[in-house]
């Protein structure tokens, strides 16, 4: 997180990272079912580890990870020491970061997770903090021509989303994304799929909660007040990172000095560099969504290759958090104005 927040920062971005809150009642199965996996994933490591298979180590020992509270509350206490701003959301970061998008606090939101679209950002973006040697473009979705494409209103854009599968209420087995989108158009609505269903082919989950999930995804648990939201980069606090990074944390000195360095620079930056040479457009991928493309990633010399810059910054613990950046985007990708991206825990 140190490393790659430098990096947005030199090149022009100014982020602010979203933070989770508790999950919504209405999340507990999909946890309880997280909870589940991590620990037959446990015993799997466990098999891995007495027979000295490395390649299963390696991936029994990432599905076993658990984020602590006191993971988050160092990733908190880093971001705040380099002078970036956070957020703490009441609950799910998505959520905010959509609503702050929604208020035109920033330009758009990062995250892993496509469930950002259902709570409505207008932009989303994902993969832009993949390593550079993997080569995986980022993925831009704006909202407005997500439902024009797939003609659709947001309503229904929600009910597709909810039957193809989400965290917050069971799926109907046999039902996936395809297939949810071909109902929704049929039928208009959840309620009239239900009704007019094959029962026979597709069980329908007892007490279904989707009701529920609909009215979290459209009202979710956000910030009051996001208009009076102000976000400020302050000057990097050298001796509180020597401190807590190299005293607690094993960094190397030098290599703190240097961050230091970079973000004192970095703050001096208003906007990015101009990018409309570099951004390229994709027609329409073979989803149902056309997306657009941006190729390639950061350089070393991280070299922005899209106007729209969002970040997944994650830990060994794999923490991605939602985060806000101001960018270049006028008429003509000229005219700097003050608008941003979000990242989610």
């Amino acid at each position: 997180m140190f490393g790659r927040t430098i990096r947005l920062m030199e090149a022009g971005i100014k982020p602010v990272y979203v933070f989770d809150g508790p999950p919504p009642d209405l999340k507990r199965k999909e946890i309880a079912k997280r909870y589940s996996k991590r620990e037959v994933a446990a015993q799997d490591l466990a098999d891995a580890m007495e027979i000295g298979d490395m390649e299963d180590i390696e991936k029994y020992s990432k599905q076993t990870v658990k984020v602590t509270k006191k993971h988050t509350d160092d990733c908190k206490k880093l971001l705040q020491l380099m002078g970036v701003p956070i957020v703490q959301a009441p609950s799910e970061a998505e959520a905010q970061c959509a609503v702050l998008c929604k208020s035109d606090k920033v330009y758009a939101m990062a995250s892993e997770d496509m469930d950002s679209l259902a709570f409505g950002a207008p932009r989303f973006l994902r993969h832009l903090m993949e390593p550079v040697s993997r080569k995986v473009a980022v993925f831009e979705f704006e909202i407005m021509k997500v439902l024009e494409d797939l003609n659709l209103s947001m309503d229904q854009f929600i009910d597709v989303c909810i039957l193809s599968g989400c965290d917050y209420c069971e799926s109907i087995r046999g039902i996936g994304g395809q297939t949810a989108l071909k109902l929704i158009r049929q039928h208009g609505s959840l309620e009239n799929v239900i009704d007019k269903i094959n029962k026979q082919r597709y069980r329908i989950p007892d007490d279904w909660e989707y009701q529920e999930a609909r009215q979290l995804f459209k009202e979710p648990s956000v910030v009051g007040d996001v208009e009076k939201m102000q976000f400020q980069w302050n000057a990097p606090d050298e001796e509180g990172l020597l401190n807590f990074l190299v005293g607690e944390n094993g960094f190397k000195g030098d290599r703190v000095v240097r961050g230091v360095e970079k973000l004192t620079a970095s703050n001096n930056k208003s906007s990015f560099p101009l990018l409309h040479s570099s951004v390229t457009r994709a027609a329409s991928l073979s989803t149902p969504i056309k997306m657009k493309v941006i190729l390639g990633s950061f350089s070393a010399a991280m070299k922005p290759k899209s106007i729209s810059l969002v970040a997944h910054a994650r830990l060994n613990t794999r923490i991605s958090c939602n985060f806000y950046i101001p960018a270049y985007f006028g008429s003509n990708l000229q005219t700097p104005i003050s608008r941003g991206f979000s990242f989610a825990t």
